[in-house]
């Protein structure tokens, strides 16, 4: 006994006591005020960076392609000009690579020019047009493919010679803003072009890209079925909705039967491992005949690998069944919690369309994140640089190359051959570039710790909403009548600063974890065995260490919700009471998990099944008003659905979990609070009374009247 106490002891000392605790606590201070400080001035900065962003930035950089003078195509004086045209784009290809030129934009030593539409046929200026006009070869056969401002009655040749107009056309099509020819263009005999690879290699990015047609295949797709997947998400909202509220009916029932399916899985697994070892044993299939092989699926084949996997879900068997008869109490409780929690979502109908409102702030802070991010991207002015294909031609020798130029005059030094002003890069110069590094990592710290303060205030709204549920002594009588805003704005106005403490230590585990994977992705080709070793451990580490700060945060919340006090000593006290009920935290955990599983998989896989039957034509007699269209990709509208299910079911599954929680902390904080009597009457549940073999004494009156 006496160890048992001191053990208990360790872990602090139960809860005493409070004659005025009816649940959530009224009259509270604001906590956590310097980190509440701290985290309004990083907003403050935050809110400060995206105003820099917007101000140097330019998003239009990345949204349009540029043509050889710096304009923008599709907007301004181009604004019927979407695309772009390379004269010619196997210098492109010849300089840098195919992706590098749709990443990058105009970054090829080849004049760019907006046109209206890409070239339809091929074409290439012949001897005879050579001494004929630009007006006459180009302007007057609708070639509207030479650069602004080239007169008319310039010779071909000599606009040839200064790169102004193309010297051939390949029949193309518009792929992110730019023309790139088709996959059966004859690629013409260009000097530094020895054979058709290049040809074959942009035909075959486009034939695996084909953005535009595919973009506008599954726009149709979605307008056919877009109101056939609204209806498929109704359906996912009203099967969870309906597995939560009728948990408090079938809770028992229901794990009773998932604890036998496992049972019987792992049962199943013994039954086949045995069978499969036999076989093998009897013909005499042994490990020591295979040897060591990378061939992972040949172990299949000797009896020592089912021999352990026998063994191994026996062990399974046996550990679960062995919980079973002990833990049988424990997992009553758990249950009845789980009913319990069913009944109180059903009187707070309104906490399950609160992951709406979160989803919403998450949203915006992702976009803001996004939008900062691209703005200061692309902040800084375009530089533009001399260039000649050949520097050692004749005319070319006092060419200073890589010297910045204007693209708006003409070269200084004509008769160097080929000599043009292509864009380069965006300077870096400036105060704004110079910090850009610094202001994104401001930016990603920005955006991991708005994200868990967004989910923080998720979870401690719900729990003071729960909370105020189960303290409360005569259900529904005693519930306030707005729980769900009134822990909602005494969040908000006393606990900001905690919400912002915990999400901080969060954020920092968080950035840790980014900058370890970015390490390790950036030497996984360099690293011998041993440091990959080190950098895996690393790795998990620091992946237990955030799974357990969630833990703990999530119950900080619940504490903070209930009693107002500050993050750290809502945590201890959180960790204490689990750790002194760590039996109950484990079963509890493990049962709520199984069912929510069930749950989610029930909702998914209904939603599945029925968008696969429907969205393919294979029910029949629906009728022509609801009968399923004809898709370019059928698949599209049901992994639409599929997703939309999940994230309907996650939401309201997790409220589900975080009532669980908040009602198991205060079903702990009440059996240490209260003893039964009149003075200190529990406030749990009959069904929980029963369990426990406890009951609430009945006032003196009470007894009378029985």
């Amino acid at each position: 006994m006496g160890g048992k106490q001191d053990q208990n002891e360790a872990y602090g000392k139960p809860a005493k006591y409070d004659s005025s605790f009816r649940g959530p606590i009224k009259n509270r201070s604001c906590t956590d005020i310097i980190c509440c400080v701290l985290f309004f001035l990083f907003i403050l900065g935050y809110i400060t960076v995206g105003l820099v962003a917007w101000v140097y930035g330019d998003p239009q950089q990345v949204l349009y392609p540029r043509n050889s003078t710096g304009a923008y195509c599709g907007i301004g004086e181009n604004k019927d000009k979407p695309y772009l045209l390379y004269f010619n784009i196997f210098s492109c290809v010849l300089t840098t690579n195919i992706i590098g030129i749709t990443q990058n934009g105009p970054e090829c030593p080849t004049p760019q020019v907006c046109v209206s539409s890409c070239p339809e046929f091929p074409w290439t200026v012949e001897t005879a047009q050579l001494s004929q006009t630009v007006g006459q070869v180009f302007y007057a056969a609708n070639r509207n493919f030479c650069l602004p401002g080239v007169p008319g009655d310039m010779q071909v040749l000599q606009s040839l010679r200064q790169e102004l107009c193309p010297s051939f056309l390949l029949p193309s099509t518009p792929a992110l803003g730019r023309c790139f020819p088709w996959s059966n263009s004859t690629v013409p005999e260009l000097p530094g072009i020895s054979n058709t690879s290049i040809a074959q290699g942009i035909s075959g990015f486009l034939d695996s890209l084909n953005a535009r047609d595919i973009s506008v295949r599954i726009f149709e797709d979605f307008a056919q079925s877009w109101y056939w997947i609204l209806i498929a998400l109704g359906v996912a909202l009203v099967l969870s909705l309906l597995f939560i509220l009728l948990l408090r009916l079938v809770a028992g029932p229901l794990v009773f039967v998932l604890i036998i399916g496992v049972l019987g899985v792992l049962a199943y697994g013994i039954y086949h491992s045995w069978e499969e070892y036999r076989i093998l044993r009897d013909k005499g299939a042994s490990i020591s005949q295979l040897g060591f092989t990378t061939n992972l699926s040949a172990y299949s084949s000797v009896q020592e690998t089912w021999l352990a996997a026998l063994i191994v879900l026996a062990v399974l068997e046996g550990i679960l069944l062995l919980m079973l008869i002990f833990l049988r109490q424990r997992i009553r409780i758990a249950i009845a919690l789980l009913e319990e929690a069913s009944r109180a979502v059903g009187q707070m109908m309104s906490t399950m369309f609160y992951p709406l409102f979160t989803f919403v702030l998450l949203l915006v802070c992702i976009a803001y994140w996004a939008m900062t991010a691209l703005y200061l991207a692309t902040s800084g002015q375009p530089q533009y640089v001399f260039w000649a294909p050949n520097v050692s031609l004749s005319g070319c020798e006092k060419v200073l190359t890589n010297t910045s130029c204007n693209p708006m005059d003409q070269p200084v030094n004509s008769s160097c051959p080929g000599l043009m002003c292509v864009f380069q890069g965006y300077l870096s110069t400036g105060l704004v570039q110079r910090s850009l590094f610094n202001l994104q990592i401001y930016g990603v710290l920005g955006l991991f710790w708005t994200i868990n303060w967004v989910l923080a205030l998720g979870q401690c709204v719900l729990a003071g909403a729960f909370a105020s549920f189960y303290w409360a002594f005569h259900k529904p009588r005693d519930i306030p009548t707005f729980p769900l805003s009134s822990a909602f704005i005494r969040t908000l106005r006393y606990h900001t600063g905690s919400l912002a403490f915990g999400a901080l230590i969060l954020t920092l585990v968080q950035i840790a974890r980014v900058i370890l994977e970015y390490i390790d992705h950036k030497l996984r080709g360099t690293q011998n065995p041993m440091a990959r070793c080190i950098m895996c451990c690393f790795k998990c580490c620091l992946w237990c260490l955030e799974k357990f700060i969630k833990f703990l945060n999530r119950n900080a919340y619940i504490m903070i919700a209930i009693y107002g006090k500050n993050f750290c000593v809502s945590a201890k006290n959180a960790f204490m009471l689990l750790m002194r009920n760590i039996v109950r935290v484990v079963v509890l955990d493990k049962v709520t998990d199984l069912l929510l599983f069930f749950g989610k998989l029930l909702v998914v896989g209904g939603v599945g099944v029925l968008s696969f039957f429907f969205f393919t034509g294979r029910i029949q007699g629906l009728g022509k008003d609801i009968e399923s269209p004809q898709f370019n990709y059928y698949w599209l509208p049901i992994m639409t659905s599929i997703l939309g299910a999940y994230v309907i079911a996650s939401g309201f599954f997790s409220v589900f979990g975080m009532c669980v929680d908040t009602l198991f902390l205060c079903f702990l904080e009440d059996l240490e609070r209260n003893d039964g009597s009149v003075d200190r009457p529990y406030y749990m549940s009959k069904a929980l009374l029963k369990i426990l073999g406890k009951k609430n004494e009945m006032p003196p009156g009470d007894k009378r009247k029985k």
